[in-house]
């Protein structure tokens, strides 16, 4: 069915910024977006259905390029513990932290952690969000691993919503490897990797390179593991030290660094050669109260893609609002709105690979967008909480969440 949405302006973020069209039109077909510009050049269409969209601003559907949605059990408690001066090192003697969440995530059934997941993923829905990605990482084990990847295709499949699957088994050290990290690696790259790929259920290789979870060396093997499986990869780096892990990233082709607080210069120059995006998580840098600000300019000057994203997971960044997002990268990184808004949807699209269908508006895109009854795309990241009047249209069709 073709459709003509007009009454519209258009931020197409083509290029990274705002890239706007005034008096709008859109026609889309098959998904797809088939023409967009001002409405004054569009040729006659034989359209099937014409909307009139009151003057809305048009954004493409924004895109979270980072969660963990998909985790059993709640760790509000942990989080009143650290607000009464008991440290984290405390929490974790006591079986909080991580293992937490992997022995309430292992406990759980498929169905228990899709309905919890669903719910979380809803609320970013709620928010204009069209693409997601989520990671795997707290079962730690073949079949919980393997249960995480299967709640997120489900959810692909039951919700309209676009779903970037991640496997990050080299999250976090399984009590049964304690002190047996490389023979864990080899776990991961000998078995989960293969059988979790051979069985469709990954997109990505992720990894977490930190003293406390796994050195530049074996998250390495893991990368060459992905790499022979035809996987790309991913990598949280430089959260609360300098490892190196974003030049390694970089060195594999890597879709993104997550984080990257503590990331040099070396690393942003080695990121922008290989075309390695971004990504800042503001609300784990909010949630554990950081200091250490990544280095926007750095990565500016060196013209690497900067996205923003959710860290939606429940120790570090407990977060439901992706557009929040967009306020604490302007506020917290002193982003400007344009780039936050680029950072959710044309370079959150590259850090997932999507490029190539996601994140703008032009023809022979998908045709997913969100109409706003704004003011100016800068509204966006200038309104706290609540929900903004909005249409969401996912290939071509008006969803309602």
């Amino acid at each position: 069915m073709r459709t003509l949405w007009q009454h519209c302006h258009a931020a197409t973020m083509v290029g990274g910024r705002y890239s706007i069209i005034e008096d709008a039109a859109i026609v889309t077909s098959a998904g797809l977006i088939e023409w967009i510009g001002p409405r004054t050049e569009l040729q006659p269409v034989e359209a099937d259905r014409e909307v009139d969209m009151g003057g809305a601003w048009v954004t493409p559907g924004l895109i979270d390029c980072h969660t963990h949605a998909v985790f059993g059990g709640n760790r509000s408690g942990e989080f009143e513990q650290r607000l009464q001066g008991v440290s984290y090192a405390e929490i974790a003697a006591q079986g909080g932290g991580i293992a937490s969440t992997v022995r309430a995530t292992r406990a759980a059934s498929e169905d228990e952690l899709f309905a919890s997941a669903r719910q979380r993923v809803q609320a970013l829905m709620r928010d204009g969000v069209t693409t997601i990605e989520v990671k795997s990482g707290y079962g730690l084990d073949l079949a919980n691993e393997r249960k995480m990847l299967r709640v997120a295709r489900r959810l692909a499949d039951e919700l309209p919503l676009t779903v970037r699957a991640t496997c990050l088994a080299a999250h976090a050290l399984p009590p049964e490897y304690g002190g047996r990290a490389d023979d864990y690696i080899s776990h991961i790259c000998d078995e989960m990797l293969p059988a979790l790929a051979d069985e469709g259920l990954v997109h990505a290789v992720d990894a977490f390179c930190e003293h406390l979870a796994f050195s530049p060396a074996q998250v390495e093997r893991v990368f060459i593991k992905a790499r022979e499986l035809g996987l790309p990869v991913k990598l949280h780096a430089e959260q609360l030290s300098s490892q190196g892990g974003a030049s390694l990233a970089a060195r594999y082709q890597a879709l993104s660094a997550d984080h990257l607080e503590f990331m040099t210069e070396d690393d942003a120059r080695a990121m922008a050669a290989a075309g390695t995006v971004a990504v800042l998580l503001p609300g784990a840098f909010y949630f554990l109260r950081e200091t250490q600000l990544p280095p926007l300019d750095t990565l500016r000057r060196h013209g690497v893609k900067v996205a923003l994203a959710s860290d939606l997971n429940p120790g570090t960044s407990p977060v439901l609002s992706l557009r929040l997002m967009l306020n604490m990268g302007c506020t917290l990184f002193r982003m400007t709105p344009e780039e936050a808004l680029a950072g959710v949807t044309v370079h959150a699209a590259a850090a997932l690979g999507l490029s190539a269908s996601h994140g703008v508006l032009e023809a022979g895109k998908l045709a997913d967008f969100v109409a706003w009854q704004i003011d100016r795309p800068a509204d966006l990241a200038y309104w706290l909480g609540g929900e903004l009047p909005k249409r969401v249209v996912r290939k071509g069709h008006e969803i309602s969440n």
